[in-house]
Order: structure tokens, then sequence, then C-alpha cells
């Protein structure tokens, strides 16, 4: 392939994506490369691995689905966290009693 007709390749492909940092999903490839791998890259790098065939751009429905997966990930590490640092001392009946023994008694004070 001409080097030139391959940048002008990637450079119209690039001039296509509308997003800054579209999905793409990952192909399989001769040399090893894994299929169904979701990434957001930058538009450059997109249309580089579009163009060289390891990459295809994800669909509406597959979008979706990934940032809503993304959403209640980011959602359940929020919960885990707020329960790691949320501290609860759980007061039995029996020591308020304790606590009103040891709390001193105040007594009205007389004036002369």
């Amino acid at each position: 392939m001409d080097l030139r007709q391959y940048f002008k390749k990637i450079r119209d492909t690039e001039n296509a994506l509308t997003d800054t940092f579209p999905l793409i999903v990952s192909l399989e490839t001769a040399d090893g490369g894994k299929a169904g791998t979701f990434s957001e890259v930058t538009r450059e790098q997109a249309a580089k691995l579009i163009v060289e065939g390891s990459a295809r751009l994800a669909s509406d429905a597959e979008r979706k689905a990934y940032f809503d997966k993304q959403a209640s990930d980011r959602k359940a590490v929020e919960r885990a966290d707020f329960a790691r640092r949320l501290q609860v001392t759980i007061v039995g009946e029996p020591d308020f009693d304790a606590a009103d023994e040891d709390r001193p008694v105040n007594l009205p004070v007389s004036r002369k």
C-alpha cells in the first residue's frame, strides 16, 4: 500500500469520527488480537486502528450497554467506599445506665 493513501485513509476516517473519544471494539487478528474488547481512544488512534482492520466503531446499542455498565460499576465502587468510611457505634441499654452513674449530679447551689 502506498503510504500517501494509507495516511489519507487515516485522515479521512478521523474526520468522519464525531466523538472526541470514540468507543471502539477490537477485532480478532492473525497476530493474536482478541475480539470484543471495548476501548475509548482518541480520534487519531481510533482512525488508525479502523484503517488497519484491528478495530471497528461500537454500535449505538453497544455504546449504551458499555456506558450503562460503567455507570453501575462506578456507583458500586462509590457505595463500597462509603461503606468502608462509615463508622457506626452501637450502644446498648446497659451502657446507657452505666453512663448515667458516671455522670456527676448537678445539685442546686445554695446562696447566702
